[in-house]
């Protein structure tokens, strides 16, 4: 949620920041006449409380026929007292519905406009010429079955469409990935954290999960439990409602975790293989921070998301996204896009975002310093997102014969060198 003392002094800014998403900019007046409401029901109440206090006195003190006269007085303001309260209790919520559909404030360097107007700062490395090599490369999918690595006919048949299993060397490859990418953590300074996968709907609403992003939510209605699709979710909801020692900033975890999407509005889009799946797994990093700190720490959750793929020998791209593809958590977010022969184009790998305090003021998790008690930062990062990493080192490490070979910095947790055929 927006600092609503922001707001009030700065609306066009929230105006122009709400227009450059393509999202609803009346919204801005909504917020503003609603908290001008709640904001008089709440003085009318404690004026009315002020007096019954001072009515109460009355009473204690006086006797006879003047007794009788200030009880009746008494009742009389008890009720409105009652009637004022539930006003502004309902004022206020109203006020709060309101303010929480305002998205997170754009950075001023943020790129404007949609999904395809994102700004690429940097490449790295250097596309595979597989033609010198003398061989067309072959997709993940095929270089699955030649390994005995990717069934998506028999995940299909289990699961439906978009679902796979990750078998023999594929299995062994998520567990390499996801060993290094959290000894790595580890050694940065994160705690690593095994978090819960189904969360209250606090939780999602608090990250944000439930505006925009709602329709690829999985919903266990029965249970009104929500599968989450990022560890993100929980690992930003694990210090809710808590005042965090400022000593200990940033604090930043590593959670490994399974991540469920619907998918929806993807229909056709990478029906192929495992780029585009329901459920897969993640390592994401996660910080605390104060807020004067997270441009800087947005910067080095992105130089640690680069070192992993610099380990992976993979050729990237990365990217500032546009302001229309922004998440409504976020205040900047940059993806990381590795190359993809077979596609011949970047795809996407990882991300990170910092969503100042937005989050933390929804999830009330604050930090206290001399200067008083503060709303604290948040900031995520995917660190490896399983499937598609699998897909960029399959592709990018081929061999003609269908063989793979195996990054160095991974070799040490997978006891190989090469991936060979079935």
């Amino acid at each position: 949620m927006i600092d609503l003392k922001f707001l009030r002094e700065n609306p066009d800014v929230v105006r122009a920041s709400q227009k450059g998403r393509g999202e609803d900019v009346t919204i801005v007046d909504k917020v503003l006449a609603s908290d001008d409401a709640k904001r008089v029901a709440i003085t009318e109440f404690e004026q009315l409380r002020a007096q019954q206090n001072v009515l109460s006195k009355s009473v204690g003190a006086a006797s006879g026929d003047e007794k009788v006269a200030l009880l009746a007085n008494s009742k009389e303001l008890a009720e409105k007292v009652k009637a004022a309260d539930a006003k502004r209790a309902e004022l206020e919520a109203v006020a709060l519905s309101h303010a929480m559909v305002i998205s997170n404030i754009l950075d001023p360097e943020v790129p404007i406009g949609g999904e395809e107007d994102f700004v690429v700062i940097e490449h790295v490395g250097t596309p595979r010429d597989f033609s010198s090599a003398g061989f067309v490369p072959k997709d993940h999918v095929e270089l699955g079955k030649l390994l005995g690595a990717i069934d998506t006919e028999r995940g299909a048949k289990v699961s439906g469409s978009r679902s796979y299993y990750l078998t023999g060397v594929g299995a062994l490859l998520e567990f390499a990935l996801v060993n290094y990418a959290i000894s790595s953590a580890t050694k940065a300074g994160f705690i690593p954290v095994i978090p819960p996968v189904l969360v209250k709907p606090a939780a999602m609403e608090g990250t944000g999960f439930l505006g925009q992003a709602a329709e690829n939510v999985y919903h266990l209605e029965k249970d009104d439990y929500y599968l989450v699709g990022t560890s993100e979710v929980p690992l930003a909801a694990f210090h809710m409602d808590e005042v965090l020692d400022v000593a200990k900033l940033p604090l930043r975890y590593a959670g490994y975790s399974s991540c469920f999407r619907r998918e929806a509005g993807s229909y056709g889009k990478d029906t192929r293989g495992i780029i585009r799946v329901h459920q897969f797994d993640k390592v994401e990093m996660f910080s605390f921070c104060k807020p004067e700190e997270a441009k800087q720490e947005h910067q080095r959750l992105l130089q640690w998301e680069k070192d992993f793929l610099n380990a992976m020998e993979i050729p990237y791209r990365v990217i500032d996204v546009a302001s229309g593809d922004l998440g409504s958590s976020a205040n900047r977010k940059f993806d990381i896009e590795a190359w993809i022969p077979t596609q011949d184009a970047y795809r996407e790998v990882t991300s990170t975002s910092n969503c100042t305090e937005f989050q933390g003021r929804r999830l009330n998790i604050r930090y206290k310093d001399s200067d008083g008690t503060k709303a604290i930062a948040t900031l995520n990062g995917t660190l490896v997102a399983i499937p598609r990493m699998i897909v960029a080192i399959l592709e990018n490490h081929q061999n003609a014969d269908g063989t793979v070979n195996v990054p160095a910095a991974l070799q040490p947790f997978l006891g190989m060198t090469r991936f060979e055929l079935v």
